[in-house]
């Protein structure tokens, strides 16, 4: 993966990373549409552009902890191989540029759950965890349900 600029957001207390073409947009959070019995880390879908897109709680998925909604809460539309998806991040407000040699690969046995961690950049006294957004949907257990759902509410 080739990464050069991305888009950093928080979750939890970490700084992570999304490849800047994988980002459609950064809005901020308004009113979400729940939509029953989809999986927990899914909290409706919201309309961006004249689309549904599917709005997951991104500190659900990494730390099983919901987000608590502020001022500072955004989303940050982005497209996947699979579908479009709105990360419901803490904060999202900063692209930055990424020089190879700051890139370090992640190869170690703990990260195997979490194949969608791809590097991490060493930036001054900062780490950013970047992530693969077609690893990070994919992996997503339920997702095949979520996208079934979207396709039948554009219809």
């Amino acid at each position: 993966m080739d990464i050069s600029k991305v888009v950093v957001f928080r979750a939890g207390n970490e700084e992570y990373g999304v490849p800047i073409e994988n980002v459609i947009s950064i809005e901020k959070l308004e009113d979400i549409n729940v939509i029953p019995n989809m999986p927990y880390y899914m909290k409706g879908v919201v309309m961006v552009r004249g689309e549904l897109i599917p709005t997951l709680d991104t500190n659900n998925i990494l730390y099983k902890q919901e987000t608590t909604i502020t001022e500072n809460i955004k989303l940050i539309v982005i497209q996947s191989d699979e579908l479009s998806v709105a990360l419901i991040v803490e904060d999202a407000k900063e692209i930055i540029d990424i020089e190879q040699e700051q890139l370090k690969s992640i190869s170690v046995g703990a990260f195997q759950a979490t194949k969608y961690f791809v590097a991490v950049a060493s930036i001054e006294s900062r780490l950013i965890t970047i992530i693969d957004p077609n690893q990070f949907i994919s992996s997503l257990e339920g997702i095949s349900l979520v996208k079934d759902e979207i396709i039948s509410h554009q219809l």
